[in-house]
């Protein structure tokens, strides 16, 4: 458990089935390459193997003109960001109601809510604090038919959060369906997830709660209690499934 002074140090320390660091850096082929490779090769102009980053004048200036956002971000982080594979630190639950903690709550809730995916834990907006919340509108329950609804156990959800979660399993039986997340951006793959869990914690009042879910609500508790842990669903796939989301429009 950290005391209130190490969250804000935590907090700036790390620069329709959504889930909700550098960029893998590049350099150009060296002099001994072929500078003109057969027509079946695909060439980059960027080795990833390079640690020299390559950057337009333009981002150069930008970063000139205007620093970097520090995190809370309000964009999610994608998977390479050293926070999605770390262990998330507990909340002093003393320091729920300040400042600092409720900056984060209220950044995770506009990031979600922007994104229009139904749940999301701090690590994904750069914040290594135990914290996740979901939530599933009816805007987004309607768009799905009903065979559907019934076939992954969907429900309307209000805003739920939840600080410190504890995760029990009340049914071991698992199922299987296609999950996606907004920190593996495109791509979506079969997961297997318990069929029913409970979870207990802090609010954003700091007030204990206990929630038992089943069905989709269950799954989304138990992809975000993973981001808290470090771990991303690509650990847990069929990874014969595991697909771009966009892929026929690159047959088009």
């Amino acid at each position: 458990m950290t005391t209130k002074s190490s969250v804000s140090l935590l907090l700036f320390s790390w620069s329709r089935f959504r889930f909700c660091a550098s960029r893998a850096p590049c350099s150009t082929f060296g002099p001994l390459i072929q500078t003109t490779p057969p027509s079946h090769i695909s060439v980059c102009r960027r080795s990833l193997s390079s640690t020299v980053k390559v950057r337009s004048y333009l981002q150069y200036v930008k970063r000139k003109i205007k620093s970097p956002p520090s995190p809370p971000y309000s964009h999610v982080c994608q998977v390479g960001d050293p926070v999605l594979r770390s262990h998330a630190a507990a909340v002093d639950p003393a320091a729920i109601t300040g400042l600092e903690i409720q900056k984060v709550l209220g950044t995770m809730v506009k990031v979600m809510r922007k994104l229009e995916c139904v749940g999301l834990s701090a690590p994904q907006i750069g914040v290594p604090l135990r914290i996740l919340m979901l939530e599933y509108p009816w805007k987004l329950f309607e768009e799905v038919s009903p065979a559907a609804r019934e076939a992954r156990g969907l429900s309307v959800q209000p805003l739920r959060i939840f600080v410190n979660p504890e995760l029990r399993v009340l049914d071991s039986r698992t199922v299987l369906f296609q999950e996606a997340c907004e920190s593996i951006s495109g791509f979506s793959a079969t997961v297997p997830r318990y069929l029913s869990v409970e979870v207990s914690g802090l609010n954003e009042k700091g007030e204990a709660v206990t929630w038992q879910a089943s069905g989709w609500s269950a799954r989304i508790l138990q992809h975000e209690m993973d981001h808290l842990d470090g771990v991303l669903y690509l650990d847990r796939m069929d990874t014969k499934t595991f697909i771009n989301i966009n892929w026929q429009e690159h047959n088009e």
